[in-house]
């Protein structure tokens, strides 16, 4: 890496610029993000185990008591969509990451769940009309899309549920945004999550206020190429989401603070929104 680069990107970033480089599909770090989905004890890249059981026991409280055809998007190896599936539920899965799906497929048949899993970003994914009772989005992807791309997601969503149909999602609330802004960091591996081989990674955050936006922002080079992996995340207010969800044809819009449990960090318990809300 130039010292012109570093200078370059330790400066904050216009709002919303794009990095030069996607996580998700790559080979060598959906890998790792497998390894961390499967962890039970830690909530990175999915939520601890007793919590996974604690929310889908929350999420079918909030239905009717009976079969329901489920979409679960951005569904990782599958470990809500297995759960749901073994109470009887006819469920489909959606995520981007090959590795993911594949585990879940897999899973899925040894278990012998009956579970459609499609390997697409579900921002191109077609959805049938008036299709599903419940629709879940789970572990706050939707505060990481873009405005744009979060509006073209909730159209596709409120198409594809049912008349009377729910939705259920959760987001980062906006509280104590100041503390989850993160300083610089430095960090040099011979092998790691982001290359097998050496590497040094800048990694830095940086808080676009009036827009309640942090961008997390992490720039990895090694001899041959420097990647900038950039992650934006949204923190909402409920009078945001109302806001937000106004254009939609949803009524009945409810928001929950107490489904996770109460961790000692600043992206759990209390500070998770969850909203349900069901299609007019």
């Amino acid at each position: 890496m130039k010292i012109t680069d570093i200078i370059k990107f330790s400066q904050q970033p216009e709002i919303y610029s794009s990095g030069n480089a996607f996580m998700w599909t790559d080979p060598h770090i959906s890998k790792q993000l497998l390894n961390i989905h499967l962890h039970p004890d830690i909530d990175l890249a999915s939520r601890k185990k007793a919590t996974i059981e604690k929310t889908i026991h929350w999420i079918f409280e909030q239905v009717e008591d009976k079969k329901l055809k489920i979409l679960d998007l951005g569904c990782g190896p599958g470990l809500y969509t297995q759960q749901i599936a073994q109470k009887g539920h006819t469920v489909s899965g959606v995520d981007i990451s090959k590795n993911s799906i594949d585990y879940a497929i897999e899973q899925s048949k040894s278990r012998n769940l009956d579970i459609e899993y499609i390997n697409k970003n579900y921002l191109d994914l077609e959805l049938p009309e008036n299709d599903f009772d419940l629709v879940i989005m789970i572990y706050t992807d939707l505060g990481v899309l873009l405005p744009d791309d979060r509006n073209k997601l909730l159209g596709k969503i409120e198409k594809a549920l049912k008349p009377g149909g729910t939705l259920i999602f959760d987001v980062l609330n906006d509280r104590e945004l100041g503390k989850k802004v993160s300083p610089k960091n430095w960090e040099v591996a011979e092998q790691g999550f982001w290359r097998d081989k050496l590497y040094i990674t800048l990694s830095e955050s940086f808080f676009y206020e009036k827009e309640k936006v942090i961008l997390n922002q992490h720039v990895v080079a090694d001899d041959e190429e420097t990647s900038v992996y950039r992650f934006w995340t949204h923190y909402f207010s409920h009078d945001d989401l109302i806001r937000l969800l106004k254009p939609f044809d949803f009524s009945g819009i409810e928001f929950y603070e107490n489904v996770l449990p109460a961790d000692d960090n600043l992206w759990s318990g209390e500070n998770v929104t969850f909203c349900k809300m069901a299609k007019s």
